[in-house]
């Protein structure tokens, strides 16, 4: 399962990654959808970038884009995503933040498959990060995404071996 192509939804640092391992990058802009953000246009545009390949697994980091329903049809429980937080924990945009606001001593990073609902699909990887007594919302939001970063690798790589997600 080679990776032939890398879609972002904003420029950064995996173009770099992407031409110098030869791999073709796309850039499909979420603010070239507008202040009302048309995810359906969106999604469409992203799905013909992908149309053009075999692709078997889409891996969503960082994306910060939810996605139409039309990726999901095309791509059922194919689409893997990461979460600062231990689903069902804490779901959402702010999971770093909301943990630290509950008080919890323990929260973490999950590896899921991405569906319609956000941060509801099944879980594939989870692995705890304990909360220090001096941490901010940034300071723990590192430490988790070193540990994401790390499970989230060694889940695609597992996924790869297997020849398939479940």
């Amino acid at each position: 399962m080679p990776v032939a192509v890398v879609a972002l939804d904003r420029e950064c640092g995996a173009q770099e990654v992407a031409a110098r391992n030869g791999l073709e990058c796309e850039l499909v802009q979420r603010r070239s959808y507008g202040k009302d953000f048309d995810r359906d246009g969106y999604t469409a545009e992203l799905l013909g970038v992908l149309s053009g390949w075999d692709v078997d697994l889409v891996a969503m980091a960082g994306f910060g884009t939810i996605l139409g329903k039309g990726m999901f049809d095309a791509f059922p429980g194919h689409i893997l995503n990461t979460h600062p937080a231990l689903l069902p924990s804490f779901p959402g945009w702010h999971g770093v933040e909301d943990a630290l606001a509950y008080g919890v001593k323990v929260t973490g990073c999950t590896v899921h498959i991405a569906t319609e609902e956000v941060d509801a699909g099944p879980i594939l990887a989870q692995e705890a990060v304990v909360v220090e007594p001096d941490d901010t919302v940034e300071s723990l939001h590192e430490r988790i995404k070193a540990v994401e970063r790390r499970i989230y690798v060694q889940t695609i790589s597992a996924i790869i071996e297997r020849g398939s997600v479940q």
